[in-house]
């Protein structure tokens, strides 16, 4: 007979299929479900090591609490595989963040279970306490719980949501997932402060023997329950000379626990679930945990981009390695360290992701000018207004779909004042198989709009150079964005020499006669393909790199629009707002009348895929490229 590879888990589908199981059944499943979760991802690519820290606090949380009338909002969203797992997924589990697969993010369309769609950062406890909020005043009294961890905490949504919290009346539980990282290890006041309290040998020690001495507190009443948080806070503010931030706050602080530890986590949550108000459980876990290599490099195994080899760790080598061009992100960590060398007003910021955005290259060779500040987009941009206000040149690095985040900044602070902050913006476009939250859809669009900036996206990885360098030109001083897609561009020899780009002037990329092609970014070397295509079935197609959404460049457009009737843009960017809105504005200002055929990612959320099968779905791959190109002149005719 077959050995079952998974004795608990193969019987689980939902949370009630282990409602029964004692505390040793419990940790023999978590342990099954982090192999699973390893097994699976070493071969379907996805988010790592945070799920697999939080592996037991997902058992004891679906066990403890009545899920999904209980709701769980997991932040970030990446921690959330083991939960997916457990409430019916399992089976569909390999889909992950694959075409019509299941989401790498917790998702309200997918499951019951997902009491939030997250994929940006810090928003659970916000959310959380509107659940509870409303559950009270609808008279259903279920618990609400906010898992907040991976550096969530550093943003200022979070911050808030614990003001309001701290002060409701509310019985939301907010869980702190503490384990010192983000992607990279967290940064700053709070993340020093929490190592500094949970370290303390005294009161770690002092506080077991208190909590000892009482007995469990399952078994207390409420008057000795009373009795114990106070000498609780007493030890805290005796040994730390002051009582904990979130107490200070108001909210009632237990811990902190080990998150690895089946018995602490299922007593506490049993006893705080007893408890009325809004509370903090504050627990210490391990990014990766269970897997050598992930508790080993943890930036590293944030996520995983291909299938490995589970016992040694290594990529398997498929056989078709070939030299390859540079990623657009590590284009710009090389970059900015030649031009700081060259300018010494050049300064990084990024709000946590030094790798992501590959800023820790510059971190590494020039620490005293590159800045990590937590993950807290809005303030990375008024950090940079600071910075350029007093005469340096800020250049501010954060994804696209991370940037929508600190619009009002970008606005107020910088535009306003018109300071010369240089905006990268990294995974411009739709980034694939992260899905809706992390497309970055519309940056062309809402940068457009604001007046004293410069919108500009190159359209391969000399460009992006070229471009940074032009940014930061002295004559220059103005907001100036530059939007790039996630992954390689199309050029393996890319370290030329600076050249300047004039502001607001496009280019032919190929000449013809029938029909134009203005593209803006690295979405037209998709469109070079479509132009060889057309020019095999005898049509003459031009192809113009508009380069800038803002300013267009008018003249070349002037000439386009006097010589072609019909036109195509092309954009990886909402067709909302973006160019080809500003070609049809320009046409209609300047009484031309050319048929225009506006191509990008419409009017919907796109949830994952590949950026290939994505393309297509949006109707501006290359094929389709060609064919809206066949049909605009065969109708023409």
């Amino acid at each position: 007979m077959e050995e079952v590879k998974h004795q608990l888990l193969d019987k689980i589908n939902y949370p009630t299929d282990f409602k029964q199981l004692n505390e040793e059944e419990l940790i023999q499943l978590s342990s099954e479900l982090r192999k699973f979760i390893i097994e699976t991802l070493s071969k379907t690519p996805g988010h790592f090591g945070a799920s697999l820290g939080v592996v037991e606090l997902t058992v004891a949380l679906h066990h403890v609490f009545d899920t999904p009338t209980d709701k769980i909002v997991w932040d970030v969203g990446h921690q959330a595989y083991g939960h997916k797992i457990l409430t019916g997924r399992k089976d569909r589990f390999n889909t992950l963040r694959k075409l019509n697969g299941i989401s790498g993010f917790p998702n309200i369309f997918e499951s019951e279970y997902d009491a939030f769609t997250v994929g940006h950062s810090s928003t659970s406890i916000s959310a959380a306490l509107g659940m509870s909020i409303s559950s009270k005043l609808q008279g259903k009294n279920n618990n609400v719980i906010a898992v907040i961890g991976d550096g969530s905490m550093t943003a200022g949504l979070a911050f808030e949501g614990i003001n309001n919290a701290a002060v409701s009346k509310s019985n939301i539980l907010i869980i702190l997932n503490d384990n010192d990282m983000a992607i990279d290890p967290n940064v700053g006041a709070l993340s020093k402060y929490f190592t500094r309290f949970t370290a303390s040998k005294r009161y770690n020690k002092l506080k077991k023997e208190v909590w000892d001495s009482l007995g469990k507190l399952s078994k207390l009443g409420d008057r000795t329950r009373e009795f114990v948080r106070k000498i609780d806070t007493g030890i805290k503010s005796s040994l730390i000379q002051e009582s904990t931030y979130f107490e200070g706050m108001g909210l009632r602080y237990f811990g902190p626990i080990d998150g690895h530890c089946m018995h602490d986590l299922i007593e506490v949550l049993q006893d705080l679930k007893e408890i009325d108000g809004p509370k903090l459980l504050h627990i210490k876990t391990v990014k990766g945990k269970g897997y050598k290599f992930a508790e080993e490099n943890q930036t590293k195994w944030h996520a995983t981009s291909a299938a490995f080899d589970i016992e040694t760790g290594q990529v398997i080598n498929t056989g078709n390695e070939k030299p390859k061009p540079p990623k657009f992100q590590d284009v710009f960590g090389k970059t900015i360290i030649e031009l700081a060398k060259q300018n010494e007003k050049i300064v990084g910021i990024t709000p946590a992701m030094p790798s992501g955005c590959s800023l820790n290259m510059m971190m590494k060779e020039m620490p005293e000018r590159a800045f990590d500040v937590g993950i807290a987009e809005q303030h990375a941009v008024t950090f940079s207004a600071g910075l350029a206000v007093d005469g340096m040149i800020p250049f501010c690095n954060i994804y696209s779909t991370f940037m929508q985040r600190a619009y009002d900044q970008v606005i107020h602070d910088v535009a306003l004042q018109n300071l010369h902050v240089i905006f990268c913006l990294d995974r411009g476009g739709l980034v694939g198989d992260d899905g809706a939250t992390h497309h970055g859809a519309y940056d062309l669009s809402y940068m457009r709009s604001v007046p004293n900036m410069v919108v500009a996206s190159p359209f391969d990885e000399i460009e992006l150079r070229n471009l940074m360098y032009t940014a930061q030109l002295e004559k220059n001083k103005f907001p100036f964005t530059i939007r790039y897609p996630r992954g390689r561009g199309s050029n393996i020899d890319w370290q030329k020499d600076f050249s300047e780009i004039i502001i607001g002037k496009g280019r032919i990329i190929t000449k013809g006669d029938d029909i134009a092609i203005l593209t803006i970014g690295a979405i037209g070397s998709e469109i070079v393909k479509s132009i060889e295509l057309l020019k095999n079935e005898h049509i003459s197609a031009a192809h113009y790199d508009m380069r800038f959404v803002k300013p267009l460049d008018e003249e070349l457009l002037h000439q386009i629009f006097s010589k072609f009737k019909h036109i195509i843009t092309v954009e990886d960017n909402s067709i909302i707002g973006g160019l080809g809105t500003a070609v049809v504005e320009f046409m209609n200002a300047n009484n031309y009348n050319s048929e225009i055929k506006i191509l990008g990612i419409p009017d919907e959320f796109i949830e994952q895929g590949t950026q290939q099968e994505l393309y297509k779905i949006c109707g501006f791959d290359y094929l389709s490229v060609s064919k809206t190109a066949k049909k605009m002149l065969v109708i023409q005719k």
